[in-house]
């Protein structure tokens, strides 16, 4: 670690179930918060770490400057079993996998569910040590209507069919060991981070 490990929340009990939503987050909005308060419910999940990245390694343009996304994130949920990290920037971790296991290393008493958007689900397979993610932690998929098609059709979705839980059986994904993954439709808001910026209410890179 390059920074030391981040802050350790007390009481962060063994077998503690934390769910990981990775991103920008250039801004926070108000549907980063409705999908966290989702997956919360679905995913039989104790808590959400919210993981805001220096940067995205698939972008060209970077982000806001990380300190200014922190206080927004705060600003926009203030909730008891959510919490706002930048384990990645004291890591010095790019990649999702390399993020996994530093936070396994560092946190060996959490159980960990990856939660992204069915837009990510597309193009998984082009994530680096994708097969390696799928198969280490669960995966939790939130959808917004009209997603569907593209996301169950996507090559990470064929190759672990057979390790996909259906939607009743959601809350039980925290428990589940990995490789195990599950899709749920979430009706979603109209906030997008994209729009802010070009709104003019938030810094640009």
């Amino acid at each position: 670690m390059k920074q030391g490990l981040p802050y350790v929340p007390a009481g962060l009990k063994r077998g503690r179930v934390i769910g990981l939503l990775g991103g920008s987050f250039d801004p926070a909005h108000s549907g980063h918060a409705h999908i966290t308060r989702e997956a919360l419910k679905r995913f039989g999940l104790d808590e959400v770490w919210w993981l805001l990245s220096p940067g995205n390694p698939l972008k060209d343009k970077g982000p806001a400057a990380l300190e200014l996304r922190m206080a927004r994130a705060r600003e926009v949920i203030a909730h008891p079993r959510v919490r706002i990290s930048d384990f990645e920037a004291r890591a010095g971790t790019r990649y999702t996998a390399e993020t996994l296991r530093a936070l396994m290393v560092a946190y060996p008493q959490a159980r960990f569910v990856w939660l992204m958007g069915a837009d990510n689900l597309v193009q998984f397979d082009q994530w680096r040590d994708w097969r390696w993610i799928l198969e280490s932690v669960p995966v939790g998929v939130l959808a917004r209507p009209g997603q569907r098609g593209a996301a169950r059709g996507s090559k990470a979705a064929e190759v672990y069919k057979r390790f996909q839980l259906g939607r009743a059986q959601s809350q039980l994904l925290g428990r589940a060991e990995a490789p195990a993954w599950c899709f749920v439709n979430v009706p979603m808001t109209d906030a997008s981070s994209t729009q802010i910026r070009q709104a003019g209410g938030w810094p640009k890179g």
